[in-house]
């Protein structure tokens, strides 16, 4: 991690690391005392054990959770696990609770808070509608929230065996995400988010 600094890197990204967390909490006294001063971000699915958020309870600085789906169906048929709604607004309540907004410096970049992500699903508004307003209502208006256009079909989805969701989200699915977002007051949506949604083809 210090090594990372050294080379100019704007931060440790922690990358899906639940299985290595006690190591990496066990590491952290011997970085800071060699100079590590960037922020720690945690990087993950969401769906985390309480336990291991305890651990990471002042250690974490920017928690960037993917918050995919809300309902037990499709979280099932889609992650082969039901209880993943419940698991992830949990974690994510809890991630909330221990950094708060986001906070960006004077460079755009973030220092402290949680950082959002929410990947559209073609003909699957619903299940951003639901996680839109537990964002708005659980979190605050203030959530910076990274709103993705970018799915698409590949592996077993490409091959027909999630044939629903076997296409791109088209523009005016995305707009609507967009809409809202705005009629919720989430204030934050990610610029970038907004400018892949221009980039997106209309459906016939």
């Amino acid at each position: 991690m210090v090594a990372l600094q050294r080379l100019g890197c704007h931060n440790v990204n922690w990358v899906t690391p639940e299985h290595v967390v006690p190591q990496l909490v066990e590491a952290m006294p011997a970085a800071v005392e060699h100079g590590l001063s960037v922020p720690i971000v945690y990087n993950t699915s969401a769906y985390d054990d309480p336990a291991c958020l305890e651990l990471l309870d002042g250690i974490v600085d920017v928690y960037m959770p993917d918050f995919k789906l809300w309902s037990p169906e499709r979280s099932r048929r889609y992650l082969k696990r039901a209880d993943y709604g419940d698991v992830a607004r949990e974690t994510i309540a809890e991630m909330h609770r221990q950094v708060g907004d986001l906070i960006l410096d004077e460079r755009g970049l973030a220092r402290r808070g949680l950082l959002l992500r929410h990947l559209v699903l073609p003909g699957l508004l619903d299940e951003t509608r639901a996680i839109l307003h537990f964002v708005a209502e659980r979190l605050g208006r203030g959530t910076y929230v990274n709103l993705m256009a970018q799915y698409r079909p590949a592996a077993r989805g490409g091959r027909g065996q999630y044939e629903e969701i076997n296409r791109r989200v088209d523009r005016d699915e995305y707009e609507q995400a967009l809409i809202l977002a705005a009629e919720l007051g989430l204030r934050r949506i990610d610029r970038e988010s907004l400018a892949e949604g221009h980039r997106l083809t209309r459906a016939a």
